[in-house]
Parts: structure tokens; sequence; C-alpha cells
């Protein structure tokens, strides 16, 4: 089956072609990309060895393979186990920022999920979201008012995404919202391994008052493959006690407010 060509042999487009030919066909060679994209073989490997570098594709001799370990990787149950015990800090101290009464935007996302913990006891609170383990968390709690976002279910990912959860995100306002991000870095704002998961964050970043970004150290001057928006779309970042003092000055210089001590940590 025959494809068209690119218009455009942009890097991003070029990464977004070579990831959904290995999507579709677990393998692909260096020359169908090159047809694919109109570009040469030089920009083509260039492409795959920055891929292979963030563990999206594994390299071959004439192009490259799905790498099915990070696909694994990436799904929620497995983000789920890593640096728990960061996420849960992360969420206490996000937690200390919402008041009752608040209308808020939870992301989907494992950090994000802990957060659910922290708030189920305020006296009075609304929570629109998109994550499915947010939703069984706080569905029995009258004192919250959950809002579910409507959309296309991933298992995967355990939320719901497509056009018609962003034109669901769109129809509300609220106080704040707690969103989450693969990396973030000074130079190329917030970046995703999902298109469709990016998508959904931006919106509730756009439709509320402030935006604060919950995500571990690992994360902070990283880069991900989809670039979705700027570092000045968030008002905080909170993060763990990890982050290098030198970021810290850095990121002080970027009108952001890094906050990574509020709560003391349980003895």
């Amino acid at each position: 089956m025959s494809r068209k060509k690119a218009k455009t042999t942009t890097p991003e487009v070029r990464k977004k072609i070579i990831l959904n030919l290995l999507k579709a066909e677990d393998a692909v060679s260096v020359q169908e990309i090159v047809n694919e994209c109109n570009a040469s073989e030089v920009t083509i490997r260039r492409d795959l060895t920055e891929l292979e570098s963030k563990g999206l594709l594994i390299r071959t001799h004439g192009g490259a393979i799905k790498n099915t370990a990070s696909e694994n990787l990436f799904t929620f149950n497995n983000k789920m186990n890593q640096n728990k015990e960061s996420k849960e800090y992360i969420c206490k101290i996000a937690s200390k920022f919402i008041n009752d009464n608040d209308i808020i935007f939870i992301d989907c996302g494992s950090t994000l999920s802990f957060l659910s913990k922290y708030i189920s006891k305020k006296e009075s609170l609304t929570v629109i979201t998109n994550s499915l383990p947010i939703v069984s968390e706080l569905i029995n709690f009258e004192n919250i008012k959950l809002i579910v976002i409507g959309g296309e279910v991933l298992n995967e990912r355990k939320a719901t995404y497509g056009r018609s959860a962003e034109l669901s995100i769109s129809h509300y306002h609220a106080n704040k919202a707690f969103i989450g991000a693969d990396g973030i870095s000074i130079s190329k704002g917030l970046t995703s391994y999902d298109e469709k998961e990016s998508l959904i964050t931006l919106k509730m970043a756009e439709n509320a008052n402030e935006v604060f970004l919950l995500c571990d150290s690992t994360k902070i001057e990283k880069n991900s493959f989809v670039n979705f928006a700027p570092i000045s779309i968030i008002d905080y970042i909170i993060t763990d006690r990890d982050l290098d003092t030198r970021l810290i000055a850095k990121y002080q210089k970027s009108n952001v407010n890094l906050i990574k001590e509020y709560v003391k940590k349980d003895h």
C-alpha cells in the first residue's frame, strides 16, 4: 500500500512519520523512511539515532524496529511504580495549594493519580478530570463534585482522549489545573511522549487561572518527543527534593515558581 510523501520534512514531522510507520509495521527500512519524508539518508539516520537515544525504537543495520520494551515502560501501570515515593511526596505538597470550594482540573498520569489521596477530605471541591483512576478514587465522596471528561478510552493509559475530550474541557473553567508532562526544559518548554495526551494537558492549562506542573526531578531539563507548550504556561512547578541546586538557580531566573519543600517528610 503506497503512501503520499510528506509535504514537509521538519525534524518533528519526520520523527512522527517514523514512529507511525513502526506502529503499523513493527520494522522499517531507512529507504522507506527516505521515500516517505523526501529526506536524505544522512538526515534519516540522524533522526533514528535521536529516537533511539530516547528509547523509542531500536536501530538495525538498514533501519529500525519497534522497541516493545519502551511501549510497556510508558503504560500507566508500569509508570505508577517508578519513583513512587517522590510522586506521593509531590502530590502531598500540591494538595496544600487546593482550597475548599476550588474548581480544579486534574490531568491523567501516574504522578497525578496520587493526588486523590490528599484531597478527598476537602470540605467541598469540584474536580474535572480525564483520569479513570482519579474517578475511581473520588467517586464515593459526597463532598467532591466530579466531572468526567468524555472521549476515547485508552486502556493502557487509563484515561480518555480525543477531539470530543478536548471540546469537553473547553466548556469548563477552573481555578487551578494540576498537570503532568514527560519532560520540561527552559528552552523547549513542556514535552510529552504522546501527542493525544499532550493536547488534553494543554487544554486544561489554557482553561485555568493557575497552572501547577507536578513532576519528579528526573524530568526537569529533559526533552521528550512532542513539544506542546512553552514554559511560560506554567505558574508553579512542584517537584521533589532531589533537584540539582544548579537547576534551581536556573529556573528561578525563568519566572516560574519552583516548589520542592512545603511539607516535612513523615518520620
